[in-house]
């Protein structure tokens, strides 16, 4: 099968046939019809994040039920499914108390005396966030996929797999938005957007957007924000306390930046909560005053929304289906995958809000 194969960081990647194996007894084979690229994946290419070559990147994606194991009675053949990258164990501490997103998912893998799932020439290919979905199909334990309606378009159902779900979640579960506060997301990339979306979704009765591109403000708006701030205008703190004087109820950050997570901190009125979405590069600190933690506000990582992805990914589509989460405008192109270094370049620029790769077949 055709894959995009990473040879290691800052190299283009590779279009290439690698080897599926088959399914074991609770792994089921997805044919991919949609996946979209995320600035996580480009953090492995630029080497941002270490990842062991050669490997499939990609993780944010939905498709079709192909072939399942001898144990699985989760799916079956022709099932529209969505992935995600938090694949859960589902009896571990944290699945148990609620948290699956937080398991590690290790009982999910294959172990050191199976054949590995994705093969290159005989030798293994490593698999990405238990996923690897810039492939024209997928071998994943039955716990990485959820099952949606067969209506729901699959282009826009992979942008939940990732993107939408740890933003929109970030607001909706690992923050809890309470109706009538006020907040701030700085960074209105796929992720950002998403959160803003959540936070009306929660009710708050003023979303403030920060982004340095006019762009990206502009679809902001469209995405739920009540005013937007340029950052490259002045200090963005000072110009939310121009809208908010005494601060925000909650900040989120989604770019990934040790100086915007510091922002997010400063911009809370007493009480108030930061939540850190991006990917600060390994080895950075953030940095606050300890004084601050005398006005009770709390600082905060969310890992992929907090989600519960099997009751949380189903809703998210009736939310798109009934118009009150918006997927559409999310999609800044469509491609193929012989495409995917040149997207990955475009992802640089901060342009692009989401490119989804159209596999053959897709309706």
């Amino acid at each position: 099968m055709k894959a995009a194969i990473f040879r290691g960081p800052n190299q283009p990647l590779e279009i290439g046939d690698i080897q599926l194996s088959d399914p074991g007894p609770r792994e089921v084979v997805v044919r991919t019809a949609c996946a979209g690229i995320c600035h996580s994946d480009l953090h492995f290419v630029e080497g941002t994040y270490p990842m062991a070559a050669p490997a499939v990147l990609g993780h944010e994606s939905a498709g079709v039920v192909e072939r399942v194991g001898s144990a699985v009675d989760y799916v079956e053949p022709g099932d529209h499914v969505i992935t995600c990258l938090s694949v859960f164990c589902g009896y571990c501490e944290h699945c148990l108390s609620g948290h699956p997103a937080r398991c590690g998912g290790r009982v999910t893998q294959r172990g050191p005396d199976e054949p590995p799932r994705l093969t290159l020439d005989g030798q293994p290919v490593q698999q990405f966030a238990n996923l690897s979905s810039f492939a024209e199909k997928m071998l994943v334990h039955e716990n990485a996929i959820v099952k949606i309606r067969e209506d729901m378009p699959l282009d826009r159902a992979a942008l939940i797999g990732c993107g939408v779900l740890t933003g929109a979640g970030a607001a909706l579960r690992t923050a809890r938005v309470e109706p009538g506060t006020t907040v701030a997301v700085i960074g209105c990339g796929g992720v950002g957007l998403a959160a803003i979306n959540g936070a009306a979704i929660a009710g708050a009765g003023r979303i403030i957007a920060i982004d340095r591109l006019a762009s990206k403000l502009e679809l902001a708006r469209r995405f739920g924000a009540t005013d937007v701030i340029d950052a490259s205008e002045g200090d963005p703190v000072e110009q939310v306390k121009q809208i908010e004087k005494r601060g925000v109820h909650y900040a989120f950050e989604a770019i990934g930046l040790k100086q915007t997570a510091e922002q997010a901190w400063a911009m809370l009125r007493t009480g108030g909560v930061a939540t850190v979405i991006g990917m600060i590069p390994l080895g950075q600190n953030i940095e606050i005053p300890g004084i601050d933690m005398l006005r009770e506000k709390t600082l905060q990582g969310s890992t992929m929304g907090s989600n519960r992805f099997r009751i949380d990914m189903p809703r998210l589509v009736e939310f798109y289906l009934n118009g009150k989460l918006e997927l559409d405008a999310l999609i800044s192109s469509r491609i193929k995958l012989e495409e995917i270094n040149q997207a990955m370049d475009a992802l640089k620029t901060g342009e692009v809000a989401r490119q989804v790769i159209m596999f053959e077949g897709t309706s």
